[in-house]
């Protein structure tokens, strides 16, 4: 293959599928989701189908405005390169195939990581907005971040330990041709969806955001194209966790108890609708949760992750320890 070659299915990856065209549309379709089932939970009509593309774009036509006090180059940054970090992690999950197109061995490092960056982002840019509500929202996002990082990376550690590979494709493989392995990993899917939930700052763990206390926290001073940005990033977080959940803990592209021949055109076309089907899913849970719980404030919320997340987490490495040497599973 030539470089030419090589170059343009790469840009087609990463600005067009599984990069940010796709992303762009599929994050829009799974906010729909999200507030059409939020809404019918509530006994409620919720939004027409094209109602987050309309609010996207009655953003981006907003004026967007750069307080006087505020750090302007950290102010309008902060939406840029938290995009960037939240668009990035979808080239290492596996979506349709065996091995996602940019994968390697330790990957699952690099997704972990770049998931944080959506969360220092909006740190950064609440902070310097210079603004007192956003910076009480911004104190409240760090001290949340400390609450879940440390349960979700070590929920995410177990499948990894029983897959024996730090390649979220690898972890993937494993668990599509096992998936007896399914419910040995139900204590860490449990652990990482709360932290999901708490990374995207929805109820219960919506308290940097808390709108009747601090409007809308570390995002008070955002307008226009910025804001718009920030929401998209949520969006594309929202997507993007929940497809590095169902590739870790349910197999990815897999059908569940069946390896899908993903070396054919069938075969890819059967992965990627498993992969809509897992991901919808997921996201249909944390809508759950987030209709049926109420705020947490912050001291409850870090009581909740360090008293029972990180303990349960702990559990599961040691439920894969014990699985894995004596061999229940094979």
């Amino acid at each position: 293959m030539s470089l030419a070659v090589e170059l343009g299915q790469s840009l087609f990856y990463v600005l067009v599928f599984p990069g940010f065209a796709f992303l762009f549309g599929y994050a829009l379709v799974a906010e729909y989701a999200d507030r059409k089932l939020y809404a019918r939970l509530q006994n409620r009509v919720g939004p027409p189908a094209v109602q987050p593309f309309a609010d996207f774009l009655k953003l981006l036509s907003k004026e967007s405005i750069v307080p006087e006090d505020a750090e302007g180059t950290i102010f309008e940054a902060a939406p840029i390169v938290a995009l960037a970090g939240v668009l990035t992690p979808i080239l290492y999950v596996p979506i349709w195939s065996v091995e996602a197109v940019f994968a390697f061995q330790g990957d699952l490092i690099v997704v972990l990581f770049l998931l944080t960056i959506p969360s220092f982002a909006l740190i950064f840019g609440g902070w310097h907005s210079r603004n007192a509500f956003g910076q009480v929202g911004t104190v409240r996002t760090l001290t949340q971040l400390f609450g879940y990082e440390i349960p979700f990376f070590l929920a995410c550690l177990a499948p990894a330990v029983a897959a024996g590979t730090w390649s979220v494709s690898g972890i993937a493989s494993f668990v599509g041709t096992r998936p007896l392995y399914i419910p040995v990993f139900a204590i860490g899917f449990a652990v990482a969806l709360l932290s999901l939930q708490a990374k995207l700052e929805r109820i219960p763990f919506d308290v940097p955001e808390a709108e009747t206390e601090l409007v809308t926290g570390p995002l008070v001073e955002y307008s226009g194209r910025k804001l718009a940005l920030f929401r998209l990033t949520k969006d594309v977080e929202l997507v993007v966790g929940a497809a590095l959940l169902s590739a870790l803990f349910l197999g990815g592209p897999y059908p569940a108890g069946a390896i899908a021949d993903v070396g054919s055109t069938a075969g890819a076309v059967i992965g990627f609708g498993v992969f809509l089907v897992k991901t919808l899913a997921i996201v249909f849970v944390l809508t759950v949760l987030r209709a049926v719980l109420a705020r947490l404030r912050i001291e409850q919320l870090v009581s909740v992750f360090y008293l029972w997340l990180v303990p349960l987490a702990l559990i599961q490495l040691a439920v894969v320890g014990v699985v894995g040497t004596t061999e229940v599973i094979p």
